[in-house]
């Protein structure tokens, strides 16, 4: 595959798309360059093109598909989040909680979506993820880490993980809010609970990733869960 545009437009969202099936490529195409401000700028087969492009073209998002040949999508997130590369990915997959998912959250994706998606949802979910100031259906992304954390937890008890030194370079109020973004809470949420202003919650989000060094509030998600200051907390689910 090639690139599908120069980049030219003016301040237009970059997106590419990345799936080894072309027609579903060309249906998420239509829909999204339907829309002011969005680019399609480059398509991809499998794993590795969706790599070499993202480095080539330095697209907004990545729409990902998992299951692809030569390299699938999960390998392919880990070495664009490991390669420092600025485009967020958006992991596609058929079931809300497919372990695929939450392979696709922990390799460092900022969200995932059904490949049914309704048009106007997945453009709303392309805006939001670009932004990095939402996380993609967090209560779901939330029911999705906690069913798998749990599913970790089988067999042998595990040793509680170590708290991350990082944390205490958290406010105790940025702790907080630390904790109410694991519970999938948007902005606007935390400030009415903090009676905070919503300009000044994002300032906490923003210091908030910087100190533990994380990309965006769905890696937030993921690390509150995995350093265990986020307890599964429906044992019955």
């Amino acid at each position: 595959m090639t690139g599908a545009g120069d980049g030219s437009g003016d301040g237009a969202l970059r997106l590419l798309l990345v799936d080894d099936q072309p027609l579903l490529r060309m249906g998420f195409r239509l829909v999204l360059e339907s829309e002011d401000g969005i680019e399609v700028v480059g398509e991809a087969g499998d794993g590795a093109e969706a790599v070499r492009l993202t480095a080539e073209l330095a697209p907004d998002v990545v729409l990902m598909d998992v299951r692809m040949p030569v390299m699938d999508g999960i390998e392919a997130t880990r070495q664009i989040a490991a390669a420092h590369s600025a485009a967020r990915v958006i992991i596609l997959t058929t079931f809300d909680l497919d372990e695929y998912a939450f392979a696709g959250l922990q390799a460092g994706a900022s969200a995932f979506l059904l490949k049914d998606v309704a048009p106007a949802e997945l453009v709303t979910a392309v805006r939001l993820v670009a932004s990095g100031d939402a996380v993609v259906s967090p209560r779901v992304t939330q029911r999705l880490l906690e069913t798998f954390v749990r599913g970790q937890g089988a067999g042998p008890p595990a040793a509680q993980p170590a708290p991350d030194p990082l944390l205490k370079d958290l406010t105790p109020r940025e702790l907080e809010v630390l904790r109410t973004i694991c519970e999938g809470l948007s902005n606007a949420e935390i400030a009415h609970r903090f009676f905070l202003s919503e300009a000044t919650v994002k300032s906490h989000v923003r210091r908030i990733l910087t100190k533990l060094h994380l990309r965006d509030r769905v890696q937030a998600v993921v690390y509150g869960y995995e350093t265990g200051l986020i307890i599964p907390s429906n044992p019955d689910f």
